[in-house]
């Protein structure tokens, strides 16, 4: 079998991995790709990001229909819930992305190859199907994008009846009765939220005192109480030791509290870096403790000509950080500069209602000793929210004390997910409070709530 060589070879077709071909093609390199998936996208359009959003879209009208849309002056009648139907529109949003993808990949002449890459040696790959070697690839430059898996807990079985993981919490044929979810963090809380509108109870396990870590503390504390006033119900300081099947129910057992039953049980508890079966050994690629490949400021790893991006590197584990790092990590290579910020990267929770921050929160801006000011401004004193019958959370902007430079923004509230780019790109171009207070923004209009919470830095809100 002859050795095909390519200038460039990127190994997984998720977003870190495409869009880092797509930036390396347009820079006139010869690039392949090799994915094991008949379809591209990786787990965030696959089964991730895009299928969840879907979902979470469809089960928000359902609920909103049957119980919110009155308050509108409109009566409907004789909802029902069609779920074949509902997961059937998630598969179609998929697959029209997917496909796109593919479209992308012929635009800009990107050769794919279908299988699992194993490094052989320096600068060589093979790809193997069923464990049988189908192509032998050679590149000077090879990128790592292999992204992540589904992590779990000890005594915890992701492959036992009745115990899922997100990719199986997308395809339910039908709404469990009662869903227990393990995790606390973004991904239980999301999938979660979808299958208690549309008719499950739910509990969330989570062992530590809050939900969502890693997001502000007084943004958690405020998503708990009205994600609980929706109807989940949270589990905290729960340490889960180990799940059993007893009489068609899933029980949890915890070591320091009552068994929690369920039809059906969701382990969320994060994601682990997907980095074996590569043969990285063969080529001496280092990773950390945790599994991760260890990468300097360039992307590069331990040996020369290979580098890594994405979930498979330490740092968030986000598809957005993982373009970014794809097109910094490609244009290093080519041009010799490129660039993450990686202080701002907006994170989205994309409940009801959504969540967004980027930058630093209020614990972290205590732990380090920087002095701060804080803008808050709650919705209900928006317009644009009132006349949406959304007008639940608020905006916080935290900004240096001395120099006004905005150091973090965390919103709950309708569209945050969308608002926090204003907040990102002003945190990118380094401004003050005082920058955004001073930006015109339409009325009526929820970003109007940014700029409130930006003059209320200095105690100048204008609605409050």
């Amino acid at each position: 079998m002859s050795t095909k060589k390519h200038q460039m070879i990127v190994i997984g077709a998720g977003p870190g991995g495409y869009v880092a071909a797509i930036r390396a093609a347009q820079l006139g390199m010869d690039v392949a790709v090799i994915d094991k998936n008949k379809v591209l996208g990786g787990t965030c359009l696959r089964i991730g990001c895009i299928p969840s959003k879907a979902l979470l879209e469809s089960s928000e009208k359902y609920e909103e229909i049957q119980k919110h849309i009155s308050v509108h002056g409109i009566d409907v009648k004789g909802v029902s819930l069609d779920l074949e139907k509902m997961l059937k529109r998630k598969d179609k949003v998929t697959q029209g992305l997917t496909k796109g993808i593919e479209a992308l990949f012929k635009k800009n002449k990107i050769t794919r190859y279908q299988g699992e890459a194993k490094f052989t040696k320096d600068k060589t790959v093979v790809v193997e199907s069923g464990g049988v070697k189908v192509e032998e690839l050679e590149a000077e430059h090879i990128i790592i994008a292999t992204g992540s898996r589904p992590a779990t807990i000890s005594g915890v079985e992701l492959d036992a009846e009745g115990v899922d993981t997100s990719t199986d919490a997308l395809s339910y044929n039908e709404v469990p009765k009662q869903l227990a979810v393990i995790g606390a963090g973004y991904i239980g809380i999301e999938l979660g939220s979808v299958w208690r509108r549309l008719g499950a109870e739910v509990t969330v396990v989570e062992y530590l005192d809050r939900i969502l870590p890693g997001i502000d503390g007084e943004v958690a504390k405020e998503a708990q109480k009205l994600l609980t006033k929706q109807g989940l119900k949270f589990e905290l300081r729960s340490r889960v030791q180990g799940t059993k099947i007893e009489k068609g129910k899933v029980i949890i057992e915890r070591r320091n509290g009552d068994p929690i039953e369920a039809d059906r049980v969701l382990v969320a508890v994060g994601r682990a870096p997907y980095a074996l079966n590569l043969g990285l050994e063969n080529i001496g690629v280092k990773r950390d403790d945790r599994g991760w490949v260890i990468v300097d400021d360039d992307y590069k790893t331990s040996v020369e000509g290979v580098y890594a991006i994405g979930d498979v590197i330490p740092g968030p584990m986000l598809a957005h950080k993982a373009e970014e790092e794809g097109v910094a990590c490609v244009e290093k290579i080519v041009t010799g500069f490129g660039h993450v910020n990686y202080a701002a990267i907006p994170a989205v929770v994309y409940t009801h209602p959504e969540i967004a921050a980027v930058g630093k929160t209020e614990d972290e801006l205590k732990d380090k000793a920087i002095e701060y000011r804080k803008g808050k401004f709650p919705f209900i004193a928006n317009g644009r929210a009132k006349a949406i019958e959304y007008a639940e959370g608020f905006v916080k902007i935290l900004a240096h004390a001395k120099t006004d430079r905005v150091l973090g923004v965390h919103i709950i509230g309708p569209h945050a997910g969308d608002l926090i780019a204003e907040c990102a790109a002003a945190m990118e171009f380094g401004a003050s409070s005082e920058d955004i207070a001073r930006t015109c923004h339409a009325h009526p209009t929820l970003s109007e709530a940014v700029k409130e919470a930006a003059l209320a830095t200095e105690d100048r809100a204008i609605h409050m």
